[in-house]
């Protein structure tokens, strides 16, 4: 049956692939360009950038002539962008990179009027959300446009820090948010490599240099350091909560035990101006800014990389790829916005 179902999938995809290329060759053919040799360069990178995609192809439809709301999608784990336009490049995930430039373009444009921010996220890396909060307040700074925030299922830790950023926060009845704060995992299996005969050794220039090391206890003096590390990212977090939703260093403290809340627990608490369908919200922010058009970019990954990317998640995974995935989970020494989803 699995062999069946693997020659079914592959059968697809070449039949994709065929009708993809057939599909960009004849637009690029068709294409009345002055010049014969800006033909061929673009013509061909035109079919690369379909085939495989990139960032330029997402926004290659963004509004030139009329006004419009940019939605600036925040999905998924808030993390360093693995791949843009290879094979292993994901569809319908975080991509720090094309956010990054998507605001950047936003900037610049004279037909944007304004940001949703779309949160479904349960945080994520300290450095990444610090970056894209910044730069929404970079966007706010120089163009002087509203954002408003729409917390859809979950948007916790990292995603309150990027919702920061908005002029007005609302979310679902439904939503999920809070746990404002910062974590730092690790995993002691010295206990572990010591039943199954496995040793580490490493060779250091100083005694803290393996500090974190899953194969060795971590010691009182280590356990301070990253203590030191996460005290300083989570007074930056509280601060910016505190100067987003008005109140004071310590209210905001006296929430931010990590814990979450519901949406009218969140409102309740002052850390939402509202709660709202998801209708009743587009219809506000049109109502609001007087602009009836919404734009969002589509997925930077091209044909090949949606088929490759379809066919990775129907295949089961490994031994060696399931505990790879578990290391991504449980960390290495970098500190996050995170929420763990219950049950993981």
């Amino acid at each position: 049956m699995k062999q069946k179902q693997t020659t079914g999938l592959i059968i697809a995809a070449v039949i994709f692939v065929v009708a993809g290329v057939i599909s960009v060759l004849t637009n690029a053919l068709s294409s009345k360009l002055t010049s014969k040799e800006d033909s061929a360069v673009k013509g061909f990178g035109g079919i690369m950038d379909q085939l495989y995609g990139s960032e330029d192809l997402a926004l290659a439809d963004m509004p030139a002539t009329d006004d419009f709301i940019a939605v600036v999608p925040v999905r998924g784990t808030i993390q360093a962008t693995q791949s843009t336009n290879g094979l292993s490049a994901s569809t319908g995930e975080y991509n720090h990179k094309l956010l990054m430039d998507y605001v950047d373009k936003l900037i610049d444009s004279n037909n944007n009027k304004g940001i949703i921010l779309r949160l479904d996220t349960p945080g994520g890396a300290v450095y990444q959300a610090d970056e894209l909060y910044l730069k929404l307040m970079e966007y706010k700074e120089k163009t002087g446009r509203p954002i408003w925030a729409y917390m859809e299922s979950t948007c916790c830790s990292g995603g309150v820090y990027l919702a920061s950023s908005a002029d007005e926060q609302y979310a679902n009845r439904n939503t999920t948010t809070g746990s404002i704060g910062v974590i730092i995992s690790s995993y002691d299996l010295s206990g572990l490599y010591e039943k199954i005969g496995v040793k580490e050794a490493n060779i250091v220039s100083a005694k803290n240099k393996d500090m974190g090391s899953m194969g060795k206890p971590m010691t009182a003096e280590q356990k301070a350091i990253y203590q030191s590390i996460v005290d300083e990212a989570y007074e930056q977090f509280v601060s910016i909560v505190a100067q987003a939703r008005n109140m004071s260093v310590d209210d905001v403290k006296s929430l931010a035990d990590g814990r979450i809340y519901t949406a009218s627990q969140a409102l309740d608490n002052g850390l939402i101006d509202g709660i709202k369908t998801e209708e009743e919200f587009d219809d506000y922010v049109k109502e609001q800014s007087k602009v009836s058009r919404f734009y969002e970019p589509k997925s930077s990954a091209g044909y090949l990389s949606q088929i490759f990317g379809s066919v990775a998640k129907t295949k089961e995974k490994s031994e060696a790829e399931v505990l790879v995935d578990l290391i991504d989970r449980i960390g290495s020494g970098v500190p996050m916005y995170y929420a763990r989803p219950y049950g993981e």
